[in-house]
């Protein structure tokens, strides 16, 4: 048990791994994207070397072939797929296709020839379709919603941060054979072998880590359940009904628009450069640099920014980026660009899973995450397909600028096409998927850059005006507002006077307890908070609405009275005063605030009646209350008029009307009321 007084500390919460089925299918998937980016790595350098001595256009559309061969599943059967995960048991959907792949991989080089390589590499891919989905939609289901974003982060990382660990292995691979070749010369082993047999291995160890994990849940659809082809159509119904997935899906396919532009035309874009393939190895390599990145670090900077809007922002940005990167003739630029590059993709990437996650319904998830790699690689496929042969068809054309030479070809047509998609796809979703409307970006996002999140005042617009007379006890602040709110009509002007506290149903029974004589024993921060109540529903009741309405609200105190009584008065934190009332009244400030100063041995002695709670506090205390009022004018001389209240009644009210009169709207109303009325003096 806790000591009086003393807080108890918040635990932290644990570490999304130390779930221990989330850890297990998290160690699975880290094993398999492993094996898949040594599958990609080993079957393009095999079917490079066994059609080498064909020519180079031969052995490049050889290794295009891989990549088609993985690609072209997609179409067939990503939807089906996406289905199966939602249907059957997806614990042994993974476990099946796992114990697939490992045969299916470990017979490559036993055949070795490149027509089993593109059978096999199709064979992978299609049982490939059924593992992801079942996986996506487990994940969910294993981790709470408040840990799902942190899930996807882990997932993200193994599944993009592998790929430079299985070129590094494949490398090492490499080094090794031609070592143990070089002292053993009867030694014919090839890096490609050993690499596919690590890639098969690593599918076994994710079929026995599955199989032994229990808590995925197995198919959602009984046995009268629709049929697999009813399922997929919800699903893509779905898909097209939500305006949130709808809005993800293509921002994330822009994304893989303008990945694609640059798959298509990166190797000869970098010799062009003047790079070779380790330039280019460079150039891949940033590109999961930027992604973790911006998986890890991008989100933690723009944590008060709606995800939302993150989305789509960091799509266009990535179309911006490679603008530049298309046009920038300088390698070590590209591959500063190409990090920030990924970071954008990575960004998207985490966002984009982590609400398609919470928005799709468990019995939706696995289609509509197959319907997004569907289609993803198909708008892959078809980019890297079409991209290389624009790039080809367009050529090279230098030309001569000013004296200095420049080159434009192909491959920098493709890439500024692949940004003009980013942007417009970016654009798109944001505007499906804007959750702030109203609140421009740049205000929200340099908010954000400061670890604020950006809190909008109420819309002002066509108002009328908000004047706010302060001062100290006996001060003459409540009659100058009578007068001015008098003269103020017979302007012509619709007023609206009213005082802190008790100007409503609610504040007339806080205004008894705060300043009832009988409650000197109310503690500071209630009286500050019971303040702020009163003066929250008197913004929300009374003077909001008549803002709104065009008329101008004369109120006798506002939160400034607060911040001298309760902050300097009480000997509170004035900044914590300030926040609580920032939060009470939303934030609405008066256009004039008029100070009537005067010395509290002045305004004291006008009182003939009994004093209430907060007259009758020692004189130090108004002192105090006194300075505060005379240190807030000091700090917003643009918003405070100062009046000596030591002058006649009449020489304040002539300053304080030729004050009010500089800011009056222009025009003034046509028409005077009628009837403007006279009220009883209230004593201050």
């Amino acid at each position: 048990m806790s000591s009086p007084g003393r807080a108890v500390p918040r635990r932290k919460p644990p570490h999304v791994l130390a779930n221990a089925p989330f850890r297990r299918l998290w160690t699975a998937m880290s094993v398999c994207s492993l094996g898949d980016w040594l599958n990609i790595i080993a079957l393009t350098a095999l079917a490079g070397n066994l059609t080498q001595d064909d020519g180079y256009q031969t052995q490049s559309l050889a290794i295009g072939g891989v990549f088609i061969a993985k690609m072209l599943p997609a179409i067939l059967l990503g939807p089906v797929a996406g289905a199966f995960a939602d249907r059957f048991d997806r614990r042994l959907t993974m476990v099946l296709a796992d114990v697939s792949r490992f045969a299916v991989v470990l017979s490559i080089p036993l055949v070795g020839s490149y027509q089993w390589i593109v059978i096999a590499t199709f064979l992978v891919e299609c049982v490939n379709l059924f593992w992801v989905p079942a996986k996506d939609a487990t994940v969910p289901n294993l981790v709470p919603k408040d840990r799902l974003e942190e899930a996807n982060q882990l997932n993200l990382l193994v599944t993009y941060g592998t790929a430079p660990l299985a070129a590094a292995l494949f490398a090492l691979l490499s080094v090794t054979v031609n070592v143990i070749g070089s002292l053993t010369p009867s030694f014919s082993g090839q890096p490609t072998d050993l690499a596919l047999g690590i890639n098969a291995l690593a599918y076994l160890v994710s079929a026995g880590l599955i199989f032994t994990l229990r808590d995925i849940p197995k198919g959602h659809v009984g046995a009268a359940a629709p049929s697999v082809l009813r399922q997929i159509v919800e699903g893509w119904r779905f898909v097209g009904a939500n305006r949130t997935v709808r809005g993800l899906i293509i921002g994330m396919l822009g994304a893989f628009a303008a990945g694609g532009a640059v798959v298509g035309v990166a190797k000869t874009y970098v010799e062009v450069l003047g790079g070779g393939d380790a330039a280019y190895g460079t150039v891949f390599g940033a590109v999961f640099v930027g992604m973790a990145l911006g998986m890890f670090f991008g989100l933690r900077l723009l944590r008060e920014l709606s995800r939302r809007r993150l989305f789509g922002l960091s799509i266009i940005l990535a179309g911006t980026v490679l603008v530049a990167i298309a046009l920038v003739h300088n390698l070590v630029i590209v591959v500063m660009l190409t990090v920030v590059l990924g970071a954008c993709a990575g960004i998207a990437w985490i966002i984009g899973y982590t609400m398609i996650g919470l928005e799709v319904e468990d019995q939706l998830r696995g289609r509509t995450f197959s319907f997004l790699q569907s289609l993803a690689r198909v708008v892959l496929l078809l980019v890297v397909a079409f991209g290389s042969t624009l790039a080809g068809l367009f050529g090279s054309h230098p030309f001569t600028i000013g004296g200095m030479s420049y080159r434009f070809d192909g491959s920098n047509l493709v890439m500024l096409i692949g940004a003009l998609v980013a942007v417009i796809v970016g654009v798109l979703a944001l505007r499906h998927m804007d959750d702030r409307r109203g609140i421009p970006i740049s205000v929200d996002l340099l908010a954000a850059l400061r670890g604020e999140k950006f809190v909008p005042a109420e819309d002002e617009q066509a108002r009328g005006m908000f004047i706010a007379f302060e001062g100290g006890e006996g001060s003459g602040k409540t009659t100058q507002s009578r007068l001015l709110a008098i003269w103020l009509r017979d302007q012509g002007f619709d007023v609206v006077q009213t005082r802190e506290p008790g100007s409503t149903k609610i504040g007339m029974r806080l205004r008894a307890i705060l300043l009832d004589s009988t409650h000197q024993g109310l503690s500071a921060r209630a009286e500050t908070l019971l303040y702020a109540a009163d003066r929250a529903e008197h913004v929300e009741k009374v003077i909001r609405p008549a803002l709104y309405r065009n008329s101008m609200v004369v109120c006798d105190r506002y939160v400034d009275s607060s911040l001298a009584y309760q902050g300097a008065g009480r000997s509170l934190d004035t900044e914590d005063v300030a926040k609580v009332n920032a939060w009470a009244t939303g934030g609405l400030v008066p256009d004039l605030t008029v100070l009537i100063d005067v010395p509290p041995s002045v305004g004291l002695r006008r009182f003939a009646s009994p004093a209430d709670r907060i007259e009758s506090e020692p004189m130090d205390f108004h002192e105090r209350v006194r300075r505060e009022f005379r240190s807030l004018a000091t700090a917003e001389p643009d918003r405070y008029f100062v009046v000596d209240g030591t002058l006649a009644q009449t020489d304040v009210t002539r300053l304080i009307q030729d004050k009010v009169r500089e800011i009056l709207p222009d025009p003034v109303p046509l028409e005077a009321e009628a009837n403007t009325g006279t009220m009883p003096a209230i004593r201050d």
